[in-house]
C-alpha cells in the first residue's frame, strides 16, 4: 500500500476539520477521475482535511493533485481483493475519515470499508454516461446507497436513484461537473495542421464516445474544407475500440486529415492551440470536455445527449446535432470552419456560460453543504 502523507496537510486544527476522502478506481485521464482530483485539491482547507484513495492504480492525473492532499493507493488486483479492502478499512479507521466520497464503481468497496471501520458517511458520485441502465443491478446499488447520499451529474441519474434505488429525495442531488481553470500554459509543439483549421476531439476511446460517426463526418468535410485537421486526444480505455478507430482512419482515407494523439498531459495547451472542439458521443452524463473547451474559448459542435444541451445553453453557446448523424455533424463543422466570426461568437458565449454556471466556487459550495448536511443528520440520528 502506497501512502503519501504531507506534513502541511495535517498541520493546523486538523481535529476540528471534517475529514473527507475521495475514492476512485484509478487516476487515468477521465471525467470522474478529474472530478475526484479537483474536489480533493480544492476543498476549503479551513473546514476540510482532504484525502484521496485509488483502489486499483494511480495515473497521470496524480500529478495534478494538490500537495496537501493525503494519498493512499490500494493497488487492488481484482474486484474481490480482500487484502485491498482490509487496507482501506484500516486507513479509514486510522485517519478517522468522516465522509467517503465514492466516484463511480468505487461505491461498493467504499460501502464495505465504511461498515468495517466505524461507518463514515458514504456519498456516491454517479458519473454514469450511458443512456441505458439495464446493465446495472438495481438491488445491489440499492443496498450500497442505503443510509448515504447520491450526487448525480445529470437529471436522469438523479431520477434513477430516487425512483429505482429508493434513495430519499433529500439525499439525492444534481450537481453539475466543474473544471479547474488551471494555470496558463505554453502552446504544445509541432501539432499538425494550421491555425484556423484545427478541430480537437477530447474523448477517451470507448464505444460510447462514437468516434466512428466523427470520422464519417470528416470524410464529408474534407472535400469542403481540405485544410481541416482533426486531433483525437484521449486514453484508450477500450483498447480494441481504440484500435478500430485507428483502423478506420486508414479505411476512410483520412490519414491526411486525422491525427490520433492518444493520452495527453498538456490538455490546456492542446486546446489553446486548436480552433474548434467536437464531441460525437452516443450518450453522456455531463462531459468535462465541454467545460474544458469553454475555458479555452473554443466554439463547439456536440451531439444532443445527456446534459450537453444544458452546457451549450440550448444551442446559444454551441451547435447541437443529433447523435449518430455524420451528415448533420459534417454540416455544423463546415459552418464553423468557414466562419471565423461564428467561431468567435460561439467560443465567447461558451466561455461566459461555463464561467457563470460551472465555476468551481459554486459547485464546491454545494458539495461542502452536502457533506455537512449528511453529517448533521448522522449525528442527530
Amino acid at each position: 500500500m502506497l501512502i503519501e502523507q504531507h506534513v502541511e496537510g495535517r498541520a493546523g486544527k486538523s481535529a476540528e476539520r471534517i475529514r473527507v476522502m475521495q475514492v476512485v478506481d484509478t487516476l487515468d485521464v477521465g471525467g470522474a477521475e478529474r472530478v475526484a482530483v479537483n474536489l480533493a485539491s480544492l476543498l476549503p482547507r479551513d473546514r476540510f482535511e482532504s484525502f484521496l484513495c485509488t483502489t486499483r492504480r494511480d495515473g497521470p492525473l496524480g500529478e495534478q493533485l494538490a500537495p496537501h492532499v493525503i494519498r493512499v493507493s490500494l493497488n487492488r488486483k481484482g474486484r474481490f481483493d480482500s487484502a485491498g479492502l482490509r487496507r482501506m478499512s484500516a486507513f479509514v479507521s486510522e485517519h478517522r475519515i468522516q465522509v467517503l466520497h465514492a466516484h463511480g464503481s468505487s461505491l461498493f468497496i467504499s460501502k464495505i470499508a465504511s461498515l468495517m471501520s466505524g461507518s463514515p458517511v458514504v456519498v456516491w458520485h454517479d458519473h454514469y454516461g450511458k443512456g441505458d441502465f439495464s446493465d446495472r443491478t438495481a438491488w445491489l446499488y440499492r443496498l450500497a446507497t442505503r443510509g448515504g447520499g447520491v450526487i448525480a451529474v445529470n437529471h436522469p441519474l438523479a431520477d434513477w436513484s430516487r425512483n429505482v434505488l429508493q434513495v430519499p429525495d433529500d439525499h439525492v442531488w444534481y450537481v453539475p461537473n466543474f473544471v479547474d481553470p488551471g494555470a496558463p500554459t505554453d502552446l504544445p509543439e509541432a501539432l499538425p495542421g494550421t491555425a484556423g483549421f484545427r478541430v480537437v476531439c477530447l474523448a477517451n476511446f470507448r464505444a460510447q464516445k462514437d468516434h466512428i460517426t466523427l470520422l464519417q463526418a470528416i470524410a464529408i468535410v474534407k472535400h469542403r474544407v481540405p485544410e481541416m485537421q482533426v486531433l483525437l486526444a484521449g486514453h484508450p480505455v477500450e483498447p480494441r475500440y481504440a484500435d478500430y478507430v485507428r483502423s478506420q482512419i486508414g479505411a476512410l482515407q483520412l490519414t491526411d486529415h486525422v491525427t490520433y494523439l492518444g493520452p495527453r498531459k498538456d490538455v490546456v495547451s492542446l486546446l489553446n492551440a486548436c480552433d474548434i472542439g467536437v464531441l460525437s458521443s452516443a450518450s453522456e452524463g455531463l462531459p468535462l470536455a465541454l467545460l474544458e473547451y469553454g475555458m479555452a474559448r473554443l466554439p463547439v459542435v456536440a451531439t444532443d445527449v445527456g446534459q450537453v444541451r444544458e452546457v451549450l445553453a440550448d444551442g446559444k453557446a454551441g451547435i447541437l446535432v443529433p447523435a449518430s448523424s455524420p451528415e448533420k455533424l459534417a454540416e455544423a463543422l463546415t459552418v464553423l470552419l468557414q466562419s471565423e466570426a461564428l467561431r468567435t461568437k460561439y467560443g465567447n458565449a461558451l466561455y461566459d456560460h461555463v464561467v457563470s454556471e460551472y465555476h468551481p466556487d459554486a459547485i464546491l459550495k454545494q458539495v461542502c453543504g452536502i457533506y455537512e448536511q449528511l453529517l448533521r443528520q448522522r449525528q442527530a440520528a
